[in-house]
């Protein structure tokens, strides 16, 4: 596993156009030159959808597409941030003053986290000032995780300007307990193949600890990344918090209907583990314990014997404490399902049946069926998109 500390390397800008290009602009925006250069890539997820927050592992691989970030340090204790992009407008704030509002989902913000996580980690009373300019190749709000990457380049940055080293699985750790600070509540994927992430291969990435495993694709495998054009910001609606949050409410409903400890319990995994059954039995007693209406937060009080203002405080997350109704029988669903593919999909690469590409492909087409149709976090226009791929590709995704 790629535990050790992120790589340093020197650089020449002459052989670097990106490079050069981002130190000039540097230079003219803060009248001095860059010390240090920090990067962190996006990724795509070839299967594991919305089940690393479920405690289950996920199968992805980083992209060429990236964050990157040019830094100075600076004795006044004030961090200053641009972008290359006239879209996101310029920020400044004290170092030792990092104040994150969740009601907006700036990008500046999510610097702010990577920054906040390493200040906490050490105990960071009197932090180093920096001056930062920003340039990112990855699609915002693609679903191609720019938001993890520039959470992740924040914490690399912050960690070097402070003269501080961490693990690879240190920091991916550290940046996914911080970005919940933008009120997103993620499971850590996008943060770890970030950092885990190694060339020509995917990472099977595995959580309760943390780890990565190598998945060499089969010989001829190729992905390609299509763009349906249709932007999410996850951090600026409550779409994906409420769909995190049906995934725990059916963990609570599960384990109650069993006789089992429910409060402390958050993830779907979890009721697995307690009940020691395997996937398939998992789906079973989601079709004994659910029913596939939705429940309203009534019906959920009263399974699990509380008040509607317990269940408001104590359970739902800020910005789904006005939800009415949840789907709890779709999304256990499909959490159990997906789970139970990327182990078949690991199995296929390790195996490398000659038929391996079709059941890949199958297995991914499956994969998004269950998106769509039990975690509704597909769109029309995705639809569509696939449904040209499918036709064009006789049937592989």
């Amino acid at each position: 596993m790629a535990s050790d500390a992120p790589a340093t390397l020197p650089v020449q800008l002459a052989e670097q156009p990106r490079l050069l290009k981002l130190k000039k602009m540097f230079i003219s925006k803060f009248g001095s030159a860059p010390k240090f250069y920090a990067r962190a890539p996006g990724r795509v997820n070839l299967i594991g959808e919305h089940i690393d927050y479920c405690g289950y592992a996920v199968l992805p691989m980083a992209i060429e597409q990236d964050i990157l970030i040019a830094v100075e340090p600076v004795k006044p204790q004030v961090v200053q941030l641009a972008n290359t992009n006239p879209l996101y407008l310029d920020f400044s704030t004290s170092v030792n003053n990092i104040h994150i509002n969740k009601t907006k989902p700036v990008w500046h913000n999510y610097f702010l986290c990577g920054l906040k996580g390493i200040q906490e980690h050490f105990g960071l009373n009197s932090s180093t000032g920096m001056n930062c300019l920003f340039d990112g190749t990855i699609p915002p709000s693609s679903g191609l995780s720019s938001s993890s990457a520039l959470v992740c380049c924040a914490g690399l940055v912050a960690l070097t300007a402070n003269g501080k080293t961490l693990s690879k699985v240190e920091l991916a750790e550290i940046c996914t307990k911080t970005e919940r600070y933008v009120g997103t509540e993620g499971g850590g994927m996008d943060q770890s193949i970030s950092f885990l992430a190694e060339e020509g291969t995917a990472k099977l990435i595995e959580f309760s600890p943390l780890r990565a495993t190598d998945v060499r694709l089969p010989s001829g495998a190729a992905f390609v990344i299509a763009n349906s054009c249709v932007e999410m910001n996850k951090a600026a609606t409550s779409h994906y918090n409420i769909r995190v949050m049906e995934c725990r409410l059916a963990t609570k409903l599960l384990l109650k209907s069993k006789g089992l400890e429910w409060k402390k319990m958050l993830k779907l995994q979890d009721v697995q583990a307690k009940l020691g059954v395997s996937l398939k039995e998992m789906l079973t007693i989601v079709e004994e314990v659910f029913h596939p209406e939705p429940y309203s937060v009534e019906e959920i009080c009263t399974c699990l014997g509380i008040s509607l203002e317990e269940l408001r405080t104590q359970i739902l997350s800020q910005n789904t404490q006005d939800v009415t109704s949840f789907k709890l029988y779709q999304r256990a669903k499909h959490v159990y399902s997906e789970a139970g593919r990327v182990l078949e999909f690991k199995k296929i690469c390790s195996e490398a049946p000659a038929s391996a590409l079709q059941l890949l492909g199958e297995l991914m087409n499956q994969s998004h069926i269950s998106c769509r149709d039990m975690y509704e976090c597909s769109c029309p226009e995705l639809d569509q998109l696939v449904d040209i791929c499918l036709s064009w590709n006789h049937g592989i995704m």
